[in-house]
Protein backbone atom coordinates (compact mmCIF):
# COMPACT_ATOMS: atom_id res chain seq x y z
CA UNK A 1 0.00 0.00 0.00
CA UNK A 2 1.69 3.14 -1.04
CA UNK A 3 1.96 5.89 1.24
CA UNK A 4 -1.29 8.16 -0.59
CA UNK A 5 -3.80 5.30 0.08
CA UNK A 6 -1.81 4.96 3.92
CA UNK A 7 -2.79 8.65 4.00
CA UNK A 8 -6.47 8.44 2.93
CA UNK A 9 -6.95 5.59 5.32
CA UNK A 10 -5.46 7.31 8.73
CA UNK A 11 -7.80 10.45 7.44
CA UNK A 12 -10.62 7.92 7.49
CA UNK A 13 -9.49 6.55 10.42
CA UNK A 14 -8.99 9.99 12.37
CA UNK A 15 -12.76 11.26 11.19
CA UNK A 16 -14.58 8.52 12.84
CA UNK A 17 -12.16 8.40 15.93
CA UNK A 18 -13.39 12.00 16.49
CA UNK A 19 -17.04 11.73 15.62
CA UNK A 20 -16.88 8.63 18.66
CA UNK A 21 -14.59 10.78 20.81
CA UNK A 22 -16.52 14.19 20.82
CA UNK A 23 -19.87 11.79 21.26
CA UNK A 24 -21.48 13.27 18.19
CA UNK A 25 -23.25 10.54 18.38
CA UNK A 26 -25.66 12.31 21.21
CA UNK A 27 -26.84 14.53 18.54
CA UNK A 28 -28.40 11.66 16.42
CA UNK A 29 -30.93 9.80 18.99
CA UNK A 30 -34.58 10.18 18.98
CA UNK A 31 -34.68 12.26 22.05
CA UNK A 32 -32.39 14.81 20.06
CA UNK A 33 -34.53 14.72 17.43
CA UNK A 34 -37.30 15.28 18.85
CA UNK A 35 -36.30 18.32 21.24
CA UNK A 36 -34.69 19.82 18.29
CA UNK A 37 -37.73 19.59 15.68
CA UNK A 38 -38.76 22.60 15.97
CA UNK A 39 -35.58 24.93 15.59
CA UNK A 40 -35.16 22.96 12.47
CA UNK A 41 -38.23 23.41 10.64
CA UNK A 42 -38.56 26.99 11.29
CA UNK A 43 -34.80 27.43 10.19
CA UNK A 44 -35.53 25.38 6.92
CA UNK A 45 -38.84 27.65 6.50
CA UNK A 46 -36.11 30.51 6.56
CA UNK A 47 -33.16 28.84 4.92
CA UNK A 48 -34.48 26.12 2.56
CA UNK A 49 -31.43 25.78 -0.14
CA UNK A 50 -29.00 25.94 3.10
CA UNK A 51 -31.08 23.21 4.94
CA UNK A 52 -30.77 20.76 2.12
CA UNK A 53 -27.39 21.01 1.20
CA UNK A 54 -26.31 20.59 4.96
CA UNK A 55 -28.65 17.92 5.69
CA UNK A 56 -27.33 16.07 2.56
CA UNK A 57 -23.88 16.99 3.67
CA UNK A 58 -24.60 15.11 6.82
CA UNK A 59 -26.09 12.34 5.35
CA UNK A 60 -23.26 11.38 2.56
CA UNK A 61 -20.29 11.89 5.18
CA UNK A 62 -22.45 9.38 8.11
CA UNK A 63 -22.91 6.76 4.94
CA UNK A 64 -19.67 7.37 3.96
CA UNK A 65 -17.73 6.89 7.44
CA UNK A 66 -19.67 3.91 8.00
CA UNK A 67 -21.50 6.10 11.54
CA UNK A 68 -23.89 5.06 13.04
CA UNK A 69 -27.14 7.18 13.16
CA UNK A 70 -28.90 6.67 9.50
CA UNK A 71 -32.04 5.97 10.68
CA UNK A 72 -32.17 8.51 12.68
CA UNK A 73 -31.07 11.39 9.96
CA UNK A 74 -33.88 9.32 7.42
CA UNK A 75 -36.55 10.49 10.32
CA UNK A 76 -35.12 13.86 10.17
CA UNK A 77 -35.56 13.82 6.72
CA UNK A 78 -39.20 13.58 6.94
CA UNK A 79 -39.68 15.83 9.63
CA UNK A 80 -38.16 18.63 8.35
CA UNK A 81 -38.92 18.18 4.65
CA UNK A 82 -42.28 15.93 4.25
CA UNK A 83 -42.71 12.83 3.10
CA UNK A 84 -41.65 12.76 -0.85
CA UNK A 85 -39.16 15.40 -0.77
CA UNK A 86 -37.73 13.83 2.42
CA UNK A 87 -37.44 10.15 0.63
CA UNK A 88 -35.51 11.92 -2.16
CA UNK A 89 -33.07 14.10 0.11
CA UNK A 90 -32.46 10.89 1.88
CA UNK A 91 -32.20 8.19 -0.54
CA UNK A 92 -29.93 10.34 -2.76
CA UNK A 93 -27.74 11.29 0.14
CA UNK A 94 -27.65 7.45 1.10
CA UNK A 95 -26.73 6.48 -2.22
CA UNK A 96 -24.19 8.75 -2.62
CA UNK A 97 -22.32 7.96 0.67
CA UNK A 98 -22.55 4.36 0.22
CA UNK A 99 -20.55 4.59 -3.33
CA UNK A 100 -17.94 6.71 -1.83
CA UNK A 101 -17.45 4.18 1.09
CA UNK A 102 -17.40 1.85 -1.94
CA UNK A 103 -14.78 3.29 -3.51
CA UNK A 104 -12.79 4.26 -1.16
CA UNK A 105 -12.56 0.51 0.05
CA UNK A 106 -11.79 -0.33 -3.56
CA UNK A 107 -9.09 1.74 -3.56
CA UNK A 108 -7.43 1.31 -0.60
CA UNK A 109 -8.60 -2.42 0.39
CA UNK A 110 -9.13 -4.44 -2.38
CA UNK A 111 -5.45 -5.33 -4.07
CA UNK A 112 -4.28 -6.12 -0.74
CA UNK A 113 -7.18 -8.23 -0.02
CA UNK A 114 -7.32 -9.74 -3.51
CA UNK A 115 -3.39 -10.50 -3.17
CA UNK A 116 -3.96 -12.62 -0.29
CA UNK A 117 -7.80 -14.28 -0.89
CA UNK A 118 -7.90 -13.73 -4.78
CA UNK A 119 -8.55 -17.31 -5.75
CA UNK A 120 -10.88 -17.83 -3.10
CA UNK A 121 -13.03 -14.87 -3.90
CA UNK A 122 -12.61 -16.03 -7.85
CA UNK A 123 -16.49 -17.75 -8.26
CA UNK A 124 -18.13 -15.01 -6.36
CA UNK A 125 -16.23 -12.10 -8.39
CA UNK A 126 -17.90 -14.03 -11.76
CA UNK A 127 -21.45 -14.80 -9.90
CA UNK A 128 -21.26 -10.81 -8.95
CA UNK A 129 -20.16 -9.42 -12.37
CA UNK A 130 -23.00 -11.37 -14.55
CA UNK A 131 -26.02 -11.38 -11.81
CA UNK A 132 -24.50 -8.27 -9.53
CA UNK A 133 -27.70 -6.31 -9.31
CA UNK A 134 -30.48 -9.26 -8.54
CA UNK A 135 -28.06 -9.67 -5.75
CA UNK A 136 -27.46 -6.55 -4.47
CA UNK A 137 -30.99 -5.49 -4.54
CA UNK A 138 -31.85 -8.60 -2.37
CA UNK A 139 -29.27 -7.48 -0.10
CA UNK A 140 -30.10 -3.81 0.08
CA UNK A 141 -34.28 -4.97 0.10
CA UNK A 142 -33.68 -7.76 3.20
CA UNK A 143 -32.66 -6.12 6.16
CA UNK A 144 -29.70 -9.34 6.98
CA UNK A 145 -27.02 -7.65 6.65
CA UNK A 146 -25.96 -4.11 8.19
CA UNK A 147 -26.06 -1.35 5.43
CA UNK A 148 -22.27 -0.39 5.77
CA UNK A 149 -21.20 -4.21 5.55
CA UNK A 150 -22.63 -4.12 2.16
CA UNK A 151 -20.98 -1.11 1.10
CA UNK A 152 -17.54 -2.32 2.18
CA UNK A 153 -17.99 -5.86 0.73
CA UNK A 154 -19.06 -5.22 -2.40
CA UNK A 155 -15.99 -2.85 -2.71
CA UNK A 156 -13.58 -5.96 -2.35
CA UNK A 157 -15.27 -7.43 -5.79
CA UNK A 158 -15.36 -6.77 -9.26
CA UNK A 159 -19.29 -5.66 -8.66
CA UNK A 160 -19.66 -2.92 -11.63
CA UNK A 161 -19.72 0.19 -10.12
CA UNK A 162 -22.74 1.20 -12.02
CA UNK A 163 -24.33 -2.07 -10.78
CA UNK A 164 -23.73 -0.77 -7.36
CA UNK A 165 -25.03 2.61 -7.74
CA UNK A 166 -28.18 1.21 -9.61
CA UNK A 167 -28.72 -1.24 -7.03
CA UNK A 168 -28.45 0.98 -3.85
CA UNK A 169 -30.62 3.30 -5.27
CA UNK A 170 -33.46 1.38 -6.27
CA UNK A 171 -33.06 -1.03 -3.12
CA UNK A 172 -33.03 1.82 -0.58
CA UNK A 173 -36.09 3.16 -1.54
CA UNK A 174 -38.57 1.11 0.08
CA UNK A 175 -36.67 1.16 3.13
CA UNK A 176 -36.19 4.73 2.85
CA UNK A 177 -39.49 6.15 2.71
CA UNK A 178 -40.95 3.93 5.60
CA UNK A 179 -38.22 5.71 7.70
CA UNK A 180 -39.08 9.12 5.82
CA UNK A 181 -42.78 8.63 6.30
CA UNK A 182 -42.65 7.37 9.99
CA UNK A 183 -40.83 10.95 10.56
CA UNK A 184 -43.53 12.76 9.18
CA UNK A 185 -45.15 12.28 12.10
CA UNK A 186 -42.28 11.91 14.39
CA UNK A 187 -44.19 12.68 17.69
CA UNK A 188 -45.94 9.21 17.42
CA UNK A 189 -42.55 7.30 17.20
CA UNK A 190 -40.88 6.33 20.88
CA UNK A 191 -38.31 4.12 19.71
CA UNK A 192 -37.15 2.86 16.46
CA UNK A 193 -38.74 -0.97 16.45
CA UNK A 194 -42.04 1.16 16.02
CA UNK A 195 -40.99 2.15 12.55
CA UNK A 196 -39.38 -1.64 11.59
CA UNK A 197 -42.29 -3.62 12.56
CA UNK A 198 -41.95 -7.41 11.90
CA UNK A 199 -44.81 -6.57 9.35
CA UNK A 200 -42.53 -3.92 7.34
CA UNK A 201 -39.57 -6.52 7.69
CA UNK A 202 -41.77 -9.41 6.35
CA UNK A 203 -42.95 -7.22 3.32
CA UNK A 204 -39.14 -6.28 2.97
CA UNK A 205 -38.52 -9.85 2.72
CA UNK A 206 -40.87 -10.63 0.20
CA UNK A 207 -39.55 -7.65 -2.04
CA UNK A 208 -36.09 -9.34 -1.58
CA UNK A 209 -36.90 -12.82 -2.09
CA UNK A 210 -38.95 -11.20 -5.96
CA UNK A 211 -35.43 -10.05 -6.72
CA UNK A 212 -34.07 -13.45 -6.24
CA UNK A 213 -36.07 -14.88 -8.98
CA UNK A 214 -34.09 -14.47 -12.14
CA UNK A 215 -31.03 -15.76 -10.15
CA UNK A 216 -32.70 -19.02 -8.98
CA UNK A 217 -34.48 -19.22 -12.54
CA UNK A 218 -31.00 -19.39 -13.88
CA UNK A 219 -29.58 -22.01 -11.42
CA UNK A 220 -32.19 -23.96 -12.56
CA UNK A 221 -31.87 -23.87 -16.12
CA UNK A 222 -28.51 -24.64 -15.38
CA UNK A 223 -29.16 -27.69 -14.15
CA UNK A 224 -31.50 -28.82 -16.39
CA UNK A 225 -29.11 -28.57 -19.42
Amino acid sequence: MNAKKIFLLLLAVLAVGLFFYLDLGRFLTLTALKANRQALVDYYAVHQVVTVACFMALYILQTALSLPGAAILSLAAGAIFGSLLGTLYAVVAATIGATLAFLVTRYLLREVILAKFGPKLEGINRELETRGFNYLLFLRLVPLFPFFLINLAAGLTRLPLRVFVLGTLIGIIPGGFVFVNAGASLASINSLRDVASPRVLGSFALLGLFALVPVLYGKWKQVKH
